[in-house]
């Protein structure tokens, strides 16, 4: 039962939640908590790593411009991944264990869902994303930064943000996700160090595959994002966010209480 747990529930978990706006790592502490499994951070940089690739198949030809023809774009990506990677830092020299919490994730999740239905009422704007600048850059991965906190969605605060910046709305997309790749590349780095020293454990097969099925339903994720990001439709994602939270706060209340 575990490892379909593993290998399946949660993966398509991260899949889902890595691209739509529902936080990602707060469902897979939510769902590690209810399913009685230890948290396991190494194997959930893994399942990000498996929707890196979705990012990196469903977006290959603006990476492969990226390289070619956008290069100014790539310094705006460093500035923009600085806050996320200041945090992370900080974060797992001192209170790792904070990413670990499904009361946390709980309470983040209704603030993801007001989030999502205040950038879906923003007025459509007219930047693409080669045209921000390296402030512009930096509040956008301000707001990735805040998303290290289970149940606060990476893309929903960073298209958020794109937003509010004026970025049209496949603009912002586009951004958010050319800025998680180094996100994720540097989270799978560290942890990946931290195998290598023998301070995290190395993947089973089990896990491998779990990250194939990350990579595989985050395809199907991100196509959808994209088609309901152009739709005006990211507000029914709150219709989620908002109740599950109080669920969630409600359940691990009880179980303090209790």
């Amino acid at each position: 039962m575990i490892d379909l747990f593993e290998t399946v529930v949660l993966p398509i978990l991260q899949g889902i939640g890595e691209f739509l706006p529902i936080s990602s790592s707060g469902h897979l502490v939510i769902a590690e908590e209810f399913g009685g499994q230890p948290p396991n951070a190494s194997y959930n940089v893994l399942l990000h790593l498996g929707t890196l690739v979705s990012i990196a198949v469903v977006f290959h030809r603006r990476i492969i411009q990226l390289l070619v023809a956008d290069r100014r774009v790539i310094p705006l990506l460093v500035v923009g991944t600085v806050p996320a990677a200041v945090l992370g830092l900080t974060i797992k020299a001192t209170c790792e264990s904070v990413l670990e919490s499904a009361l946390l994730a709980g309470c983040m999740l209704p603030l993801t869902g007001a989030l999502i239905w205040w950038s879906n009422r923003r007025p459509d704007g007219s930047l693409e994303y080669r045209d921000l600048n390296w402030r512009q850059s930096l509040l956008i991965g301000v707001f990735q930064s805040c998303a290290l906190l289970p149940g606060l969605s990476r893309s929903g605060f960073t298209i958020a943000a794109g937003l509010m910046l004026g970025l049209r709305r496949d603009q912002a997309t586009t951004f958010s996700f050319l800025l998680a790749i180094p996100a994720i590349l540097g989270a799978s780095v560290l942890e990946g160090k931290d195998m290598l020293t023998g301070e995290a454990p190395l993947p089973t097969a089990g896990q491998w595959v779990g990250a194939a099925v990350a990579a595989a339903v985050g395809i199907a994720a991100l196509h959808w994002l994209v088609r309901w990001v152009e739709q005006k439709k990211l507000h029914w994602f709150a219709f989620w966010c908002i109740p599950f939270g109080c669920v969630v706060v409600v359940w691990q209340l009880a179980l303090l209480l209790g």
